[in-house]
């Protein structure tokens, strides 16, 4: 190491401890053993002293213990063999008491179980003590092989083990299972069809849906069809706490309920059937927690609703309206939790200012918990990096609340989380993330009418999937070439992390890239030829199998399958748009 290097970590605090409750001591160098531990009851929270006799910590109790020794390794990471004399003191416990993680295994990427593992020590690392896994058909039930058969499911031997290594780091494992919406996968088997809400035509939000979404809520079926999934699911998580999903359940009242819906309102509607959801729970010893959105967009549902469940307040942009739900759920001194995003999905590489913003927007809410949303939609195709420096960030939220030095914490993310000594990779990963943003806040009309901004996505990934000829106006040629611009610079200027987190950016900057150049050359005044747009789909299908190379190293099989076909959906959306872009007349 340089003496450059050493000089940067030598002023770096160590990750999740703010630079002023880092002191540097008077005396000799230190030296980090022994180590002694004490409990004592009462402020600091804990304190980590190093000094030339050795380590010594006091902790204010056995979760104050825990944080302290994770500092300790941090610290360790940091110096060496040759600490200076120094004290970290933490006086008040995290900002959240639950710091949660929610990672989607129903949008096609399963963890192995070697990566699961690594998942729940970079959260120990991180202070999580909350983690969820968003399933919809993922879970291997006994009875319903047909809905999970394809899916490299997690097993109930294997939810157990993985419920005893995360208690084991001071993680709550809690169970999670849609028990209302999001069922499509399940809905459009012959076995399921009964229980869905519509096979026809409805509305998700503004956009057309056609097909099967959300059991019917009036539906006795529905109801045992739920508490058979429960009966299985829940015996294998020691955690009090089950998410029973509920959210975006926009297709009630058109289909079987719709009679009901007008005789009593969709929010009574609603509000019935995840009582009765809440009701199976609680017969089983478990507490409900519930997506809150359809409950906060008709307040008069929620003082329908059971006393104990759980609220989860999500919004996954910076303009998210946590203010007004908090103020909704205060008035009936409900406890509830803020669940901000990682703002990796449908993405290609990640949104960085607008998951600052929204991390930065929850974290001002009076919430009990704090719990952040990794969600797999259009492939899942962030890679773990992205991901594991989006959960990183929120860290410092969940332990900080609001105010957090994002070019300072990038630096300890870059050393503690990736290894990386000369303390670039993050903000590398962080410019990774705007290499669009310019384009996202102006090109809205890429997926709905009425916005100029871009949400929940990015340009990149919108446009990838549009035909050639469609929506060439939108967005700024010029903007687009300086994102090509920005991307090739980043290309040139990764900093290495390991053999296999560097194959998976350098195969994200390259998709990036090539979803940068078709947008920008699809909006010069000459469209593509046949024989670049050839080219293109040649690229996204070298991409294409390379995906399914890197998917291998810490992804199950299930799901690859329709990853991988929406490269197809992006080759065909290349190659079927006709030259220039007129019809050919009769």
């Amino acid at each position: 190491m340089t003496s450059t290097h050493h000089d940067n970590l030598a002023t770096l605090p160590p990750l999740l401890i703010p630079t002023a409750d880092v002191a540097r001591l008077t005396g000799p160098e230190g030296a980090f053993d022994p180590v002694r531990i004490e409990i004592t009851p009462g402020a600091p929270w804990f304190s980590v002293r190093v000094t030339d006799s050795g380590t010594m910590i006091r902790a204010a109790d056995d979760t104050a213990k825990r944080a302290a020794i994770v500092v300790l390794a941090q610290l360790r990471n940091q110096y060496g063999a040759t600490p200076p004399a120094i004290e970290v003191q933490r006086t008040r416990p995290p900002h959240f008491a639950v710091r949660g993680a929610m990672l989607d295994v129903s949008r096609d990427r399963i963890p192995t179980m070697d990566h699961f593992v690594r998942i729940v020590e970079l959260l120990e690392v991180l202070g999580y003590n909350h983690l969820q896994l968003y399933t919809e058909h993922s879970f291997a039930y006994r009875g319903h092989e047909a809905a999970w058969r394809e899916s490299s499911p997690v097993t109930p031997e294997e939810a157990r083990l993985l419920d005893a290594f995360a208690s084991s780091r001071g993680i709550e494992l809690a169970a999670n299972q849609n028990c209302f919406g999001h069922l499509a996968h399940w809905l459009r088997l012959p076995e399921y069809r009964h229980l869905a809400e519509t096979h026809g035509d409805w509305m998700f939000d503004v956009w057309p849906r056609s097909g099967p979404f959300s059991l019917c809520p009036t539906s006795d079926d529905s109801a045992e069809f739920v508490a058979g999934l429960l009966d299985q699911l829940l015996p294998n998580f020691t955690s009090p706490l089950v998410n029973i999903g509920c959210d975006e359940t926009y297709d009630i009242g058109w289909g079987r309920s719709e009679a009901a819906v007008k005789a009593r309102g969709k929010a009574s509607v609603y509000a019935d059937f995840v009582s009765r959801i809440c009701a199976l729970v609680r017969e089983r010893g478990k507490r409900p927690m519930f997506w809150a959105d359809i409950a906060l967009s008709h307040p008069e549902s929620l003082a329908q609703l059971p006393s104990d469940l759980l609220p989860l307040a999500w919004g996954y942009e910076p303009d998210s309206p946590f203010d007004r739900w908090t103020q909704s759920l205060r008035a009936l001194d409900r406890p509830f939790w803020v669940c901000p995003g990682t703002s990796t999905w449908r993405a290609i590489t990640a949104r960085t200012t607008e998951r600052r913003g929204n991390l930065e927007a929850a974290a001002r809410q009076p919430a009990e918990g704090y719990l952040v949303c990794d969600w797999g939609d259009m492939g899942h195709w962030q890679p773990w990096p992205l991901t594991a420096f989006a959960l990183a960030e929120a860290a410092e939220f969940a332990s900080r609340g609001p105010g957090v030095d994002a070019a300072s914490l990038a630096r300890a993310i870059s050393l503690q989380i990736f290894g990386d000594r000369s303390l670039q990779i993050a903000q590398w990963l962080a410019d990774l993330g705007d290499a669009d943003l310019s384009l996202r806040e102006t090109c809205g009309l890429l997926t709905r009418k009425d916005r100029t901004r871009l949400a929940n996505c990015t340009a990149l990934h919108a446009d990838l999937f549009k035909p050639i000829t469609e929506a060439r106006g939108v967005g700024a040629t010029r903007d687009w070439n300086d994102t090509v611009e920005r991307l090739e610079s980043l290309a040139a200027s990764r900093p290495s992390i390991d053999a296999a987190s560097d194959a998976q950016l350098d195969w994200t900057v390259r998709l990036a890239l090539l979803a940068a150049r078709r947008g920008r050359d699809r909006r010069r005044k000459s469209l593509p030829t046949p024989a670049q747009r050839a080219a293109i789909a040649r690229e996204l299908r070298d991409l294409q199998r390379e995906h399914a190379e890197l998917w291998a190293l810490d992804s199950r099989p299930g799901g690859l399958a329709h990853s991988l076909s929406l490269f197809d959906q992006a080759r065909t959306a290349t190659i079927a748009a006709r030259h220039a872009g007129k019809r050919r007349k009769r």
